[in-house]
């Protein structure tokens, strides 16, 4: 069936988005849960239209098929052993109404991106799961995910208006459209009239109808459900929110209309610390009844005072190195806490508490009733409330990430569980104490409770190993105990917003009830009569499926010994990189494959996203060290080198979204010097490199001047054709972005390039040069300027428009300002050793970086100067391991040391900006963007481009990488009509300028174009 089913496929769809093989179908066969199941194919597609062909496929072959988003799913309803179709970076697009109070949007757009939509006109996405810089509207709305503010009056699917779907039968119904719905009138009679009979059968038996509003009334996601049944007339009404919470059992949601909510203008957190778990219940419970002014109710269907109040145990506050709570250790053991033994530290509970004003006087009334409210509770300190968003930011980061941080703590080899359940609120004290104590019983020391205890909802946390059968029933006993806890002592949801999946799914009918869970399947019955859709999530007759397919997590080991030549440098931690790749290999042990980190992974959607490379390497280190299944060990080393390793653009921007911060670029730099092993001739063409550094940039240099000669003979249209035709048999790249050659600085440019600068300048102010040449030399400063190996043997491009290349333009603006260029000495030998690093060869790398740092350390007279280095990458290497010195990228150093001394005068020419990896990883895009718009009153920044993939020499030899990265840019750039562009990187600037059409350069020739040294 498979075969027929790919055959059927290919029709429609092409090659490079169908993937059955081995590397591959594992890759996209992890998500977040503790589950795998490795799915025979996936299909990754782009319209409803295949969509539609796809399911149709499945149903004639009868084929299961799982739908999937993001993949940060946490209860295994993403995972499938059939097919599996992907709908993610595809299916980005919104439309925002004229009014802002609703919006369009396909399921692949991340929940973040849409606030980013919303805040220009004051208004939120109402859901807000921890996960919602990650996680995409599709697996949101469909999984019933809510999180921290919007409880449960303004979770999915009370904020939901309209949904856009596609049946088994491929089918497209827009239930916000009118015409869509009296076409499915007419096609589907019987779908209609199943869910009105449905809908009258269950408020026909009052009990139950009751039951459903009840269980509704605090957070509840157990299950498909049931609310629209109860709560609407009209069927299409019901159809559209029995989707919310599906998770994707029921039918393909393409579209959603969601309302938005207003954002309140002004708002305040407060870390509040109770000496029991019981009073911070107990407190919360006495927040819940304090009531605002009805005028709230515009911005909430709740008029409270508190918004939202976060529970974190003791456990998830050590977890996060908590400074409060350290010092609550050193109280307890010095004995200042009245009643706490010392070494007891269990009891102290914190409760991150946000109010919320329209007007700033209601925000300082609401605080003032809390802090009353608060004063009849034993507090370790007085609650103080900050209305900084920099110090509340820091508390409610500490919330989103304890999952993912609990889950670093864990012992390598096992898994990171959660659960979710929810009380009602009157109840909350006294069950919240009796999970604790329940989860304790079960020999799980170092589980932690947290989460949304304004709403009752509780997550909690296992470090739980599956290595052997006593393990596996621990676990078990332990969540049948939770579930009776939950349900018979509380009546309360087992599962409160991660979705049932499969973890819950032998426990659904548990909790509802014979009736209700007749409902649910006669509802399932409805939309998908073949029961293809998403097996096992929801519905699931093994009691014991919730500990079966349980996801290997093997120990990440390497054996550095095996290398030769550079190998042995990686037993040496003393050596900066390699103690740094070395602690990145522990960092990636304790990955828990939440996708975090893949909204930042520019290679996610192309080749392999950071969370799939530690998932194929787990498997091929796990395989190596058994020595089983060498077939499937070879087969995962082979595709892994294209897939995993050459299209890695390393620049380590998912560290930036991954809660343990780990950089799998390092992972990458690691594989390559492992490689050694096998091309041990690689390092040694490496270790010529790095000796005759000098020689390598004159050849780059003739190569240059080839390729231009060759380009004005032949034109850039049949130019273009050979180099392609190249490159496909393994050459590198050639564009019409490639620049000039330039030649080697020398000390002579720096008098040349001054005299040039008090010229311009002195044209620019209309003035006499030597006035200029007196205010430019008056009180002059030094810079030691390093031009990268780059900038030293690459100009502009042929339609870069500018007289003078980058190493020209900076002694010129550096003389403008007042500051005498210092050159390192021996600098056409010199190398950052980047490109070593990129290639795997640590030892060479730092070689070349101690070289640099030398000549920079005796150019600067021992650190008393700064060094400028205009090239981000190279800039961010040296930061790295050179901490002697001051060092900069150009940004940085201007709106530090040169703003005083220039008049800015600002053009109106709209211009885009480009901020590199680096430029990001340094933390000085701010410095690059407030520089920009000093320069212009129309600085474009474009929308969903982060890396470019050019990384360093990758966009010459895999091009594909640089233009996946930059596929968004092009139309933003025409549709704004940008006519050039601005970065601080010379090779991203040639695959932005091949990519876009339009040239790209250093924003040192805008800040020069723009300023004129002050009198």
């Amino acid at each position: 069936m498979i075969t027929q089913f790919l055959s059927e496929l290919r029709q429609f769809l092409p090659d490079e988005r169908i993937y059955t093989d081995e590397l591959r179908t594992l890759g996209w066969g992890t998500d977040a849960s503790f589950y795998r199941q490795i799915p025979q194919v996936v299909v990754r597609s782009d319209s409803e239209d295949e969509i539609a062909k796809i399911v149709c496929a499945c149903r004639k072959y009868k084929l299961p098929y799982t739908f999937r988003a993001a993949g940060t799913s946490l209860s295994g309803q993403s995972c499938t052993d059939s097919v599996l179709i992907v709908a993610g970076k595809h299916w980005e697009q919104y439309e925002l109404a004229a009014d802002k109070e609703s919006i369009k949007l396909q399921p692949g757009i991340v929940g973040a991106r849409v606030n980013q939509i919303l805040k220009p006109f004051g208004r939120v996405f109402p859901p807000d799961p921890a996960s919602i810089g990650s996680a995409m509207v599709g697996g949101i709305v469909v999984n019933n995910a809510s999180g921290m503010n919007c409880g449960v009056h303004a979770n999915s699917d009370r904020m939901l208006l309209s949904a856009r779907i596609i049946l088994t039968d491929g089918t497209v119904l827009d239930t916000g459209d009118e015409k869509s719905r009296e076409a499915f009138r007419q096609s589907h009679p019987e779908f209609i009239a199943k869910i009105e009979a449905l809908r009258d059968k269950v408020r026909a038996d009052k009990e139950l109808a009751d039951r459903i509003s009840r269980k509704y009334s605090i957070k509840n996601v157990t299950g498909l459900n049931l609310r629209p049944l109860v709560a609407y007339d009209d069927p299409f009404d019901i159809i559209a929110h029995s989707i919310v919470g599906s998770e994707g059992t029921l039918a393909f949601l393409s579209e959603v209309t969601m309302k938005t909510l207003k954002d309140y203008p002004f708002k305040a957190s407060a870390m509040v610390y109770f000496m029991t778990m019981k009073e911070s219940c107990e407190a919360v419970v006495a927040m819940k009844k304090m009531k605002a002014g009805e005028e709230d109710l515009e911005y909430s269907a709740e008029n409270l005072v508190v918004k939202s109040a976060e529970m974190l145990d003791y456990k998830s506050l050590s977890s996060v190195d908590d400074p409060v709570y350290l010092q609550y250790q050193k109280d307890v053991d010095a004995g200042k806490i009245e009643g706490v033994e010392p070494g007891d530290y269990h009891n102290l509970t914190a409760i991150l508490t946000e109010t919320k004003g329209i007007t700033h006087e209601q925000l300082l009334d609401k605080i003032a009733k809390i802090q009353e409210c608060l004063g009849q509770f034993r507090l370790y300190i007085p609650a103080e409330f900050t209305e900084d968003p920099k110090v509340y930011g820091k508390y409610w980061a500490i919330r989103s990430g304890i999952f993912p941080s609990v889950g670093g703590t864990r012992p390598v080899g096992t898994s990171c569980l959660i659960e979710d359940v929810a009380f009602p609120i009157e109840s909350l004290p006294e069950a919240t104490v009796k999970l604790q104590k329940l989860i304790a019983d079960h020999g799980y020391d170092d589980a932690c409770i947290y989460g949304h205890a304004f709403e009752g909802n509780y997550h909690f946390i296992l470090n739980q190993s599956f290595a052997d059968e006593h393990e596996v029933a621990r676990y078990a006993e332990m969540m049948r105990d939770v579930a009776k806890l939950v349900v018979e002592g509380y009546d309360g949801s087992l599962k409160a917003e991660h979705g049932t999946g499969r973890n819950m799914a032998p426990f659904v009918k548990y909790e509802w009830g014979d009736k209700a869970y007749e409902a649910m399947k006669e509802l399932k019955q409805i939309f998908d009569p073949e029961g293809l859709l998403n097996q096992g999530v929801i519905f699931n007759d093994d009691p014991d499926c919730f500990i079966k397919c349980l996801k290997p997590l093997p120990v990440l080991d390497f054996d550095f010994s095996s290398v030769p030549d550079g190998g042995h440098y990686l037993m040496d931690p003393a050596l900066s990189t390699a103690k740094e790749t070395i602690e990145q290999v522990k960092r990636a042990n304790k990955c828990i494959e939440c996708g975090f980190c893949e909204v930042n992974c520019m290679s996610c959607g192309l080749t392999l996203s950071s969370r799939m490379r530690i998932a194929v390497q787990r498997e091929i280190r796990y395989l190596t060290a058994t020595g089983s299944n060498p077939e499937r060990l070879a087969t995962l080393k082979k595709q892994y080198k294209y897939y995993g390793d050459q299209t890695c653009a390393t620049d380590g921007l998912c560290s930036t979204s991954c809660p343990m911060k780990i950089n799998t670029g390092e992972l990458t730099h690691l594989i390559r010097q492992m490689d050694m092993n096998q091309s041990p001739m690689g390092y040694k063409l490496g270790e010529f490199a790095a000796n005759h550094m000098a020689g390598i940039k004159s050849g780059l240099r003739v190569v240059l001047d080839v390729a231009h000669a060759a380009h004005v003979t032949l034109g850039p249209t049949l130019m273009t054709t050979v180099c392609r035709t190249m490159n496909k048999m393994g050459l590198p790249l050639w564009t019409t972005a490639m620049p000039k050659k330039h030649r080697q600085p020398k000390k002579s440019d720096l008098t040349q390039f001054i005299i040039e600068s008090i010229d311009h300048s002195a044209a620019q102010k209309g003035t006499d040069a030597n006035n200029v040449q007196l205010s430019m030399v008056n009180g002059q400063s030094k810079v030691v300027y390093f031009p990268s190996c780059i900038n030293q043997t690459m100009g502009q491009s042929r339609h870069g428009g500018k007289i003078h290349d980058l190493v020209d333009e900076v002694i010129q603006l550096m003389a403008k300002a007042g500051y005498e260029v210092i050159f390192p000495e021996g600098m056409e030998r010199m190398c950052c050793g980047q490109i070593w690093e990129s290639k795997g060869m640590l030892d060479i790398a730092d070689r070349k970086s101690a070289e640099l740092e030398a000549a920079l350390w005796k150019a600067s007279e021992q650190g008393k100067y700064p060094v400028l280095c205009a090239q981000s990458p190279c800039l961010h290497r040296m930061k790295k391991v050179m901490k002697k010195m001051k060092l900069y990228e150009p940004a940085e150093f201007i709106m530090k040391y040169l703003v005083p001394r220039l008049d800015f005068h600002p053009i109106s020419r709209p211009i885009a900006l480009h901020i590199t990896c680096s430029t990001r990883q340094m933390g000085v895009a701010d410095d690059l963007i407030n520089l920009a718009k000093l320069c212009s009153t129309n600085v474009f920044l474009p929308e969903g481009v982060g890396c470019c993939g050019f990384a360093g020499d990758r966009g010459f030899t895999f091009p594909e990488l640089n233009k996946y990265g930059l596929r968004k840019l092009r139309p933003q750039i025409e549709a704004n009509h940008i006519e050039v562009g601005y970065s601080n990187s010379r090779t991203c600037e040639i695959g932005l300028e091949t990519n876009t059409g339009i040239p790209y350069m250093s924003i040192v020739y805008l800040v020069n174009e723009c300023t004129t040294p002050k009198q």
